[in-house]
């Protein structure tokens, strides 16, 4: 087999349907809305891909897979306009109600997903569009065709790199499997096939999470082990109550996990 022959977008789905098929659900994206929110802000990845992206004041920036406004709130002050695309209602709410509370006026939310024809949803050519870690969608070459179509000046993507956010001694704690997620080679050599000569650069961030007890450490890793079964709660409670350390109050794991996005981005071609 030649590299030119090799079908990687048959490969990314066959990598999202193995370990990722429940992502595609807005329900799940409404139920952990406001976790997810939480967690996505905490780290210094929105820093790290801001200045990747080093956005200039007249741009109008499409944000595809927004959530609760990761990326578009913190964003909002440096461009001239934000059109935040989700799937999920619920992160859409509380995308609203962060506006509300930084008073911030040009983010315009669309309900919307990566499979909807966007002509209908109403959604204009941007100068920029972004997918920030939210390639959630079976058909990767059409999605980055969808991006391709919608900016006129340039695209970002940022996505997994080796086990991304989820910690696989936990999982696999739980008596589950791990398996690694369509990760950013997939989407890198993709976009050669497709004739887009695309830069890379790494957000990297060392991730040591405080809980406030054994509990609240269990419930802060259930979104990595999708409809824990009773027995795999069990196995993992056991699991904390074994490695936890406490420390100043509050309890952490044993070790610090290095988390790295890969942020690729391209110039259109005119």
């Amino acid at each position: 087999m030649t590299l030119p022959s090799i079908d990687w977008n048959h490969l990314w789905q066959e990598t999202l349907a193995r370990k990722d098929a429940h992502l595609h659900d807005p329900k799940f994206w409404d139920k952990r809305a406001p976790e997810f929110t939480r967690h996505a802000t905490a780290s210094d990845y929105i820093g790290q891909f801001m200045r990747i992206m080093n956005p200039e004041p007249h741009w109008t920036v499409l944000d595809v897979g927004s959530g609760a406004g990761t990326l578009a709130v913190p964003l909002a002050p440096s461009v001239k306009a934000i059109t935040a695309i989700d799937s999920s209602k619920v992160m859409l709410s509380l995308l609203d109600k962060r506006c509300g509370e930084n008073g911030i006026g040009n983010i315009t939310a669309i309900n919307g997903r990566w499979e909807d024809d966007w002509d209908e949803l109403g959604i204009p050519v941007h100068d920029v569009a972004i997918a920030s870690r939210s390639l959630i969608m079976d058909d990767l070459r059409e999605a980055v065709l969808k991006l391709e179509s919608r900016a006129r000046k340039r695209v970002y993507i940022s996505t997994l790199v080796d086990d991304g956010p989820y910690d696989r001694k936990v999982i696999e704690a739980a008596g589950r499997d791990f398996f690694l997620g369509a990760d950013y080679t997939l989407v890198y050599n993709l976009l050669r096939q497709l004739g887009i000569y695309a830069n890379i650069a790494f957000t990297v961030n060392a991730r040591q999470q405080m809980y406030k007890d054994p509990d609240d450490a269990l419930n802060s890793m259930r979104w990595m082990i999708y409809e824990m079964t009773p027995d795999e709660e069990n196995r993992l409670r056991e699991y904390l109550s074994a490695t936890l350390i406490r420390e100043n109050g509050h309890w952490r794991m044993p070790y610090r996990r290095i988390e790295r996005w890969a942020v690729i981005w391209w110039e259109k071609e005119l």
